[in-house]
Formats: structure tokens, sequence, C-alpha cells
């Protein structure tokens, strides 16, 4: 039932309670286990695969633990806020669960292997998957593992729901996508030699976009509309709209703290200035620079060398980067504010809202 039909429906303070962040976090992070038996209890003794089984039962519990989970609780979030309370049974709600953690396993599947493309080291706190002893590239193989366990749970548990195909394009067009993006962020970061004239405002929106935006923020809103019975392409067009706006945000936040961030909140040590990533931060310091800045950007940008990368660093702060992120985050929130406004129209625009409260000056 879509959910103009059900705004006269009246909340009930548990139902406002369960509604909280807090109480999703709960209730999602806890559902992890049943979802890790769902995909590996009923074969983990399979004479023949049991212990492909078991691999990917220590993939499951070493790699999604520590995560925010923003993107799974949001399609939990969202799914509350646009079925009225009569449709939200716990058959449906264990279903927006199991579509959550499947948005999550996709997260996994190509947080995997971008660490191993990226060469990092650490990831929600702990040493990436494939730095781990014994393990190696044995983790891209791991990773496909991740990405069949989002098809195996879908099917299993939304098969017979009337959205369930629509689900299905929507999973493989956004891994499609976002494909596309770790691409085109790829090509640029292996060009060899550093070429400023090569980044460009209209690459970073290109590769945001696709990298982040559509995964992030397009695919829980939809699978969520979706499962409430709201598959109108002017709907979701509107969506898209607000959700392209603030995945890009998420993406400058993204580049802001690989730089500035604290190792031991975002549970990642940064490692775009080595990649020679085409980032907001670089682009910002472009338009800034002096030749003698831009010189010393040329000569130090994209080596995995401690002191260049200071110097890179010192430059950002000399250019005043961390004043101009705060004033861009300021007036990107209002920004969104006002698109939300003008084009949640029918949707509730607390799905949206919220969304933009949690990314709002966020530190991970």
């Amino acid at each position: 039932m879509p959910y103009r039909e059900a705004e006269t429906q009246p909340l009930t303070m548990a139902s406002v309670k369960a509604s909280t962040a807090s109480d999703n976090f709960q209730e999602f992070s806890s559902f992890f286990e049943k979802v890790v038996l769902d995909l590996t209890a009923e074969e983990c003794g399979h004479p023949e695969i049991g212990v492909a089984i078991s691999r990917l039962r220590e993939v499951l519990e070493y790699n999604a633990p520590g995560g925010k989970y923003i993107r799974g609780i949001t399609v939990l979030a969202s799914v509350r806020e646009l079925l009225p309370l009569t449709l939200q049974d716990e058959e449906t709600i264990e279903r927006a669960l199991v579509v959550g953690w499947c948005v999550e396993l996709l997260s996994l599947f190509f947080l995997v292997y971008d660490d191993i493309m990226d060469k990092s080291e650490t990831r929600r706190g702990k040493t990436c998957w494939y730095k781990k002893e014994g393990i190696g590239l044995d983790a891209i193989n791991d990773s496909f593992l991740l990405e069949s366990c989002v098809y195996r749970l879908l099917r299993k548990h939304c098969r017979g729901q009337p959205y369930y195909l629509n689900l299905l394009e929507l999973f493989l067009e956004i891994s499609y996508q976002t494909e596309l993006g770790q691409t085109l962020d790829l090509i640029f970061s292996q060009l060899g030699k550093v070429d400023l004239a090569q980044y460009t405002e209209t690459r970073y929106k290109s590769i945001a976009k696709y990298k982040t935006t559509f995964f992030c923020f397009h695919l829980p809103i939809a699978a969520a509309m979706f499962m409430a019975g709201i598959d109108q392409e002017e709907d979701h067009r509107n969506a898209k709209t607000i959700l392209l706006e603030m995945g890009e945000v998420y993406q400058v936040q993204n580049d802001y703290l690989d730089c500035y961030g604290d190792p031991s909140i975002t549970g990642k040590i940064g490692t775009d200035i080595q990649e020679k990533k085409c980032t907001w931060l670089v682009l910002e310091a472009l338009k800034r620079v002096t030749p003698e800045q831009r010189k010393i950007l040329e000569e130090n940008y994209g080596h995995d060398d401690v002191d260049k990368v200071q110097k890179v660093k010192q430059l950002y702060e000399d250019l005043g980067l961390p004043a101009l992120y705060r004033q861009y985050e300021e007036e990107s929130y209002q920004r969104l504010q006002i698109l939300i406004s003008q084009h949640a129209n029918g949707l509730p625009k607390e799905i949206f809202l919220g969304l933009a409260r949690k990314i709002y000056k966020r530190q991970k």
C-alpha cells in the first residue's frame, strides 16, 4: 500500500520509540546473527561444500561488525515511515531487516575488493581482510561470496512478494553503476604521472555520483519505496533528485575524513593523497594555489612517501581548506533542507531529513 493511503494513520508511542535511531541500530545489528545462520547453518555440514560455507561464515563475521550500518538501517527506518502501522507486522519488518542487510552485504563486497585496489591497511578499526595472515588475494573470491549472499537472501525472503523483481533489478543496476564509478576512479588514479589538468569538477562529480551516490543513498531509499508499494517513476525521480545531492555531500565528507579524520574513529587510515585520487580537497586547492604552490602539489601528490604526503597536507592547511570544508558542510546542509522541501512531495520528509542529520558533521 503506498504511503499516500497511510497518511491519516495514528502513531503510537511504541511506534515512535521503535523508530528512534538507537533502537533501529540495536534491532538491525542484532539481526546479523540470524543473517549468518540463514546463509550458513543449513549447508555448514555439507560433505562437499561444508568447508567453503565455514569460510563464508568467517568472512561474514570478520568483515560485517563495526560498521555504522547507515544504508541498511535506512531501509528499515524508511519502511516504517512509508507503511501504515497496520501493515507493519513481524514478517514485513523482518523482510525490511533482510533487505537492509542485503544492502550492507553488497557494501562489504565493494569494500573488501576496494581495500585491495587502494592498498588500504585498516577497515572498521581492524586489519583489512586481505591483509590478514593467510588471506591475501583470496579475498577477491571472498568478496564474490558476499555478493552472492545478497541474491540468496532476496530469493529466500522476497521471492513471493510483488516487489521482488523490482528489488532484483534495483540491486543489479546499482551494482553496475557502482562498478562503473569504481572504474572511473581507478582509470583516473592509474594515469601515470600526476596531470593536474585532469582534475576537474565534472570528473569529480561523475566519480562521486556513480561510485557513491547511487549505492549509498539511492539504493536503500528506492528499496524501501518498492517494498512499500511505491513504484511510480515520478516518486522515484523526486527522491533521486534529493539523494544525488546528498551523495555528493557524503563523498566530500569522505574525502575530508580520509585526510583529516581520526583513524581511531573512522577505522581507516586514509590513502587518497598517495593514490592520487580526484578529491574535493585537491580540486579546491587547485582553485587557490599560486604557481609556486601548484608546483608543490605536482611534485608531491600521488607518492607513497610520508614526507611528500605531509607536504600536501601542509599545503591544504596553508590554503585554509579545513575552514572551507566547515563552511561547505553548513551550506550543503541548508541546501539539502531546501531540496527536501521542494522534492519530497507525497513522500514523508523525515526519511530524507533523518538521512541528512545522520551525515551532518559526521566523524566516521
